[in-house]
């Protein structure tokens, strides 16, 4: 497949992503009986040429939903550049008895509906299977920020390797043993602080710095075509890399080879 090619389906499975928040951002505000402009302007919520940051999962204490946060200026430096900006999608639900978690869930809210990112920073409520799956699909990158070494694994990031997606997230879980240094995105070295308070800030300086040094510029350098040829060679690397590893085929044929026949004989 030539780079065109990828870029232009990537694009239109983006796309697709984008009307179909828009729909659902519409149909939110008028269950909360928001005001007719800001329902209007939704419309035109999240901008398909823009870099556009996934972020679905439960909303608990240790994936730390909220830590690009933690630097609200550098925070709205990131969104609203106007040469260079980026756009985040938030979907995910908390326990009703985690106040913890729905706590940072009613933060991003917040943010979201701030002037300075309306429309730029949203979030989907009613996380489901539908919209998990427009997600992984869609997004530019997917974000995965946990608190390590507490992350099992973060299979959702394995979805949207296999849909041309880059996974920007913490060297744990899957991601410690996938990343090869140019198939995604790193945050940090994989050190841990045994003072949580510490890690978390180290991580979330750590997160800025990998958008704006390395994420943010590779999606923008564009060649004479509008390509940006450096990004589509990171999507070819992680499909080639990673796709045949971290899927259900390549489980069920190691279970077989190494415990299944062998018990039977």
């Amino acid at each position: 497949i030539t780079p065109g090619e990828l870029w232009e389906t990537h694009q239109s499975l983006k796309n697709r992503l984008i009307v179909y928040a828009r729909t659902r951002l519409i149909e939110q505000a008028r269950r909360r009986e928001m005001p007719e402009e800001q329902i209007a302007a939704l419309n035109n919520a999240l901008d398909p040429e823009a870099l556009l940051i996934g972020f679905a999962r439960r909303f608990v204490e240790y994936k730390r939903a909220d830590l690009i946060l933690r630097d609200m200026e550098a925070f709205a430096e990131i969104v609203n550049n106007s040469d260079r900006p980026v756009q985040i999608i938030y979907a995910g639900k908390a326990h009703p008895a985690d106040d913890v978690g729905k706590g940072i869930l009613q933060r991003i809210y917040q943010v979201a509906q701030h002037p300075d990112f309306f429309g730029k920073v949203v979030f989907l409520e009613d996380y489901d299977i539908n919209l998990a799956r427009h997600l992984v699909q869609g997004v530019d990158v997917w974000l995965n920020n946990p608190r390590r070494p507490l992350e099992a694994s973060g299979t959702s990031g394995q979805k949207v390797v296999l849909n041309g997606g880059l996974n920007c997230s913490i060297l744990d879980g899957w991601w410690a043993e996938a990343f090869d240094g140019s198939n995604g995105f790193a945050i940090g070295n994989g050190l841990t602080h045994a003072d949580q308070g510490v890690q978390d800030q180290r991580d979330a300086e750590a997160l800025v710095r990998v958008l704006r040094e390395e994420v943010i510029p590779l999606y923008y350098d564009r060649d004479a075509d509008g390509l940006p040829q450096g990004w589509i060679k990171r999507m070819k690397r992680a499909v080639r890399t990673l796709g045949w590893r971290f899927n259900a085929d390549r489980m069920v044929m190691d279970y077989v080879r190494y415990c299944y026949v062998p018990a039977a004989v």
